[in-house]
């Protein structure tokens, strides 16, 4: 009997090998012979190709024919079937092509029928395989859905539709939240030190979206708007009426980097001209960065997320926060009432130096010829002040220049504007204690999270997005971001597993 199974399970695979051996004769004949290495490549990609989708075909037969009868299943809903119909096939799309799954159905009247081998499988709810949503996913959190069907035809010789690849990618960033949870939680991270910084960052960027996606304010203005004579593009005036904010996030550890006034700015005009060598910064890679935006979710609950992420990673409260904000005062109070919420009092709030630096650009253009030398030494005198601790003494400084040099009200707006955000934020620009305990005080990480999460894949040219691709993408390039896709993509086939198959039967049908 055992030789005879092996003699069975040998012919099992008849068709893979036939084929196989045909293209070995082709390779050997004369045709082949002739054909220069490109169209060789292209032959054998493609036969063998073929021959990879028979294998996988011959095994699932195999599967199927080894599959083992019973009389009856228990379903979850505490039902048994006990109608046994074989021979029940599915489609299946794998890498390689498109397979046929035989297999055996248990039904009974009035109930949903229940496949075992399914199970077995972990077969996908949809058409496509979990390897094939792999590849989906990989080139859709890159590049737009026509191109990432058109790369999967190119590489695999798989054709999947714009509208599944939509539906696979939202499928796929499902599990995003759960897999997030204290729960969920399977990352490998790295060793984090207790006198590690811990800090957290937020920011806001706009995502084109369809006219029902946009929140019901912005939606109100776009429709009162008046009517584009051009249809194809918006005006520039439009587009402030088409974006949906999305939150962008960052949480990460660092070690301290303790700095000079003089090494955040570098070397001054006249310091650069005497071939002066500039004080190099030093350098800290943050550790176990997650990113992380969501279009779908408000702010206070991205920030409720910040905060959660932030205790997942100290639960005792004891290591140094920093939050690293961009001035917008409704954030400041979110983040001071999160705070109070998670119980964490060793939080240090720090306003963005960029965000200084760029009021005082600003400013400098009120006394001095924009592009001038004048203008960058302004910038630099008044960037080194406020680096050591005295804002509101620049402020003070600013506003007299203005009135000494007799500029109206229009021409000295923008010197008021600085002025008035370095008074009103002072409690949250004290550089030099920051510099001296080696705090971040720029928000680069959140600046390229933006730039890297959303303008390189959702702020494509001519791209109008709904509220539920754009969510999807996002989730997915925030994985990818943190590094954690590979241990999500595993985290996710576990899921499905209990929502298209466990869920199903009842407790220990199915092993």
């Amino acid at each position: 009997m055992e030789a005879y199974n092996i003699v069975k399970e040998a012919d099992q695979f008849s068709l893979s090998k036939q084929k196989f051996e045909s293209l070995v004769l082709r390779l050997s004949s004369e045709e082949t012979a002739r054909m220069d290495h490109c169209a060789l490549e292209s032959l054998v990609e493609r036969d063998g190709r073929e021959i990879l989708r028979q294998l996988y075909q011959d095994h699932l037969d195999l599967r199927a024919s080894q599959e083992q009868k019973v009389e009856k299943i228990r379903g979850s809903d505490g039902q048994y079937r006990n109608h046994r119909r074989e021979g029940e096939t599915r489609k299946l799309r794998v890498i390689f092509g498109d397979v046929e799954v035989t297999r055996i159905s248990y039904e009974g009247r009035g109930m949903t029928s229940l496949k075992p081998l399914d199970a077995e499988l972990n077969l996908p709810g949809g058409l496509c395989s979990y390897g094939v949503q792999r590849h989906l996913v990989d080139h859709a959190i890159k590049m737009s859905f026509e191109a990432t069907g058109e790369q999967m035809d190119s590489l695999t010789g798989v054709h999947v539709s714009k509208r599944v690849i939509e539906k696979d990618i939202q499928n796929a960033a499902q599990d995003f939240d759960a897999f997030y949870s204290p729960e969920g939680d399977g990352r490998n991270k790295e060793k984090e030190c207790s006198d590690d910084l811990l800090v957290l960052t937020s920011d806001g960027k706009g995502i084109v979206v369809r006219k029902c996606d946009l929140r019901e304010e912005t939606r109100k203005r776009a429709e009162r708007e008046k009517k584009s004579k051009r249809k194809k593009r918006l005006t520039p005036g439009q587009k402030k009426n088409r974006k949906r904010m999305a939150t962008v996030a960052a949480v990460y550890s660092t070690e301290r980097n303790i700095r000079t006034p003089e090494e955040v700015m570098g070397p001054s005009e006249p310091e650069a001209s005497d071939n002066v060598v500039p004080l190099k910064p030093k350098r800290t890679r943050p550790k176990n960065k997650r990113a992380w935006a969501s279009l779908e979710k408000d702010a206070d609950v991205v920030m409720d997320q910040i905060f959660e992420e932030g205790a997942s990673r100290d639960p005792e409260k004891e290591r140094q926060w920093v939050y690293i904000a961009d001035g917008d005062l409704y954030q400041l109070e979110q983040v001071e009432d999160f705070a109070g919420l998670y119980g964490v009092t060793t939080l240090v709030i720090i306003c963005d130096f960029i965000h200084v630096l760029e009021y005082l650009w600003n400013a400098s253009h009120c006394f001095n010829k924009v592009g001038s030398d004048e203008a960058e030494q302004w910038v630099y005198e008044r960037g080194i002040e406020i680096l050591k601790g005295r804002a509101s003494q620049v402020a003070a400084g600013i506003r007299r220049s203005a009135t000494k040099r007799g500029l109206t009200k229009k021409d000295r707006k923008a010197a008021d504007r600085c002025a008035r955000y370095l008074l009103n934020h002072k409690e949250y620009l004290r550089y030099d204690e920051y510099l001296a305990q080696g705090y971040p005080i720029a928000s680069g990480v959140i600046e390229g999270t933006c730039r890297h999460l959303i303008n390189d894949r959702l702020d494509l040219t001519g791209a109008r997005w709904s509220l539920a691709g754009a969510e999807s993408v996002l989730k997915l390039r925030s994985l990818w971001a943190s590094k954690d896709l590979d241990t999500y993509w595993e985290f996710h086939k576990c899921q499905e597993y209990e929502r298209n198959h466990a869920a199903r039967y009842a407790k220990a049908a199915i092993s």
